[in-house]
């Protein structure tokens, strides 16, 4: 099981730390909020990973197989969530004024700082293809059900681990001015970024329709 497991982190590790709608939310937030909002959108992405792992384990990557539509459908709001955040983010590019693709902070709480993060990934098909591939992994391993549900606390940790340095990162007194002299670049950049993954995903989405 430890072997299977070491493998696994390591692939997971290496998909957590690539660019995606989930570095994205860190950072924007990072740079638009400060650190504290940063760290719980960190907590509400794990508490998603947690939840997909869990998922997974117990059939929902069988799910997937035996209904394709709900992954579909997955895709589908996934990629118009992003295209909505790429839309606040072009709107602040326009207008420069920074910050925008996030709300401002006494409208954007601790708990809508969690609840974006669950959000972006309880919404991400990468993340419910990835959990997937690491159930069925796990599971071709020899794992039994709870085992394999046992990786989950591992793999959401590894996430708060890297997407809480992406948060430092981001929160920093020369991140947030290098942001300030360069706010409208930037958020043309995450405006571009989300749209571009946004609007891969709902057209993949609405072609499977066909």
């Amino acid at each position: 099981m430890l072997e299977a497991y070491i493998i696994t982190l390591l692939g997971v590790a290496a998909a957590q730390a690539s660019p995606g709608p989930n570095l994205m939310a860190v950072a924007s937030i990072g740079l638009g909020q400060g650190r504290r909002a940063a760290l719980l959108v960190t907590l509400g992405i794990s508490s998603g990973m947690l939840i997909w792992a869990v998922a997974v384990s117990y059939g929902l990557g069988a799910l997937f197989t035996t209904y394709p539509l709900t992954l579909i459908v997955l895709k589908i709001v996934g990629g118009s969530y992003l295209l909505w955040l790429a839309f606040r983010a072009l709107k602040s590019a326009i207008a420069n004024k920074p910050s925008k693709i996030v709300s401002h902070s006494e409208h954007y709480g601790d708990l809508a700082s969690w609840r974006h993060g669950l959000f972006v990934v309880l919404t991400n098909p990468k993340a419910a293809l990835m959990w997937s591939a690491v159930a069925t992994f796990l599971f071709g391993s020899g794992l039994d059900t709870w085992q394999v549900a046992l990786f989950g606390p591992i793999g959401a940790s590894s996430g708060f681990i890297i997407y809480g340095a992406y948060s430092l990162l981001f929160s920093t007194r020369a991140a947030n001015s290098f942001y300030k002299d360069f706010s409208r670049w930037f958020e043309s950049l995450f405006s571009a970024a989300f749209a571009v993954l946004g609007g891969k995903l709902l057209f993949d989405g609405l072609r499977s329709l066909r």
